[in-house]
């Protein structure tokens, strides 16, 4: 069974950093999209970064591009996300996917099209 579990969240002042952590197990994160997302209260969740484990290759959301960063280690099977420059508005849940089977067509931040999910951890941004 596979199950993703993230950690590293917490409240940290606008201009602050944050690594945020995903491990998985029942499963290997070679050759997979990972992504991570992010719901506010009363907002729909958003697609906050992916990386497809075989290549590296990444995406972005633009509210995030140049401060975000998701990486890899597949040997210890995680993916990171490293937040820089943190702003009050990135205060969500934040949550680690990971899909496999679906092709690139399909957006790789669509978060419908992730099969597994973490339970979330909570980054609070205050100003």
């Amino acid at each position: 069974q596979v199950q993703l579990v993230e950690s590293g969240g917490g409240s940290v002042q606008a201009g602050g950093s944050l690594r945020l952590s995903c491990a998985a197990s029942g499963t290997t994160l070679s050759s997979k999209f990972m992504g991570w997302f992010r719901q506010a209260p009363g907002r729909e969740r958003e697609g906050v970064a992916s990386i497809y484990t075989g290549s590296g290759s990444t995406t972005y959301a633009e509210s995030v591009k140049g401060r975000f960063t998701i990486s890899q280690d597949i040997a210890k099977n995680r993916v990171y996300l490293q937040m820089n420059s943190l702003k009050p508005e990135d205060t969500a849940m934040y949550y680690c996917a990971a899909r496999d089977g679906v092709s690139w067509l399909v957006p790789p931040r669509t978060a419908q099209s992730y099969k597994y999910w973490g339970q979330g951890t909570q980054v609070t941004v205050s100003s």
